[in-house]
């Protein structure tokens, strides 16, 4: 993978680079994927500049992205994680609950997982992270290491694609 810079991606900097390949996708007719907005209750507006200075969080977010791949519907979540080790804390309830429900529909739910340290990005899907995330609510541990993880699933650019995400979903189709 690429070499960004010395101190990594940053969540803005990881979005931005799912963003351009959401809009590469969208121009080659691959997938339409949209960011889902947070939505806030502006507190505090500087009226001179048209900003928002304070806000609080209207209710808890479902996923970053949602839309579809050539007809079926996949809603993924971005996370950095700066170790070997990624907290399961870092996954709300309520994003569980919402990729659950979501395959349900016979969706397609997974996450893009930047391991900062690595430079790494990787396609976790939401079977394999329910597979975690199950573990640690029957009381095993409440974090996953990287090399539990298929070396398969990582994530590398190609041909203008920054986050290639569509590989992990064709590999998940696949297995």
């Amino acid at each position: 993978m690429a070499t960004w810079n010395s101190r990594g991606l940053r969540g803005s900097t990881l979005e931005e680079l799912i963003n351009r390949t959401n809009e590469k996708y969208r121009e080659q007719g691959l997938a339409l994927i949209q960011k889902v907005p947070t939505p806030i209750t502006p507190i505090k507006i500087d009226k001179e500049h048209r900003h928002i200075t304070l806000a609080y969080f209207d209710q808890k977010s479902t996923v970053d992205y949602i839309g579809a791949v050539q007809g079926i519907p996949v809603c993924f979540d971005a996370k950095e994680c700066d170790s070997d080790t990624f907290p399961l804390q870092n996954i709300h309830e309520h994003q569980v609950k919402f990729m659950e429900d979501f395959e349900k529909q016979e969706g397609v739910a997974f996450l893009i997982i930047f391991f900062s340290h690595r430079n790494e990005l990787y396609y976790l899907s939401y079977r394999r992270m329910r597979e975690f995330w199950d573990r640690a609510a029957a009381g095993g541990r409440k974090s996953f290491r990287h090399e539990e993880l298929s070396p398969e699933f990582v994530l590398n650019p190609h041909g203008g694609y920054l986050v290639p995400y569509l590989d992990g979903i064709q590999k998940m189709m696949d297995t």
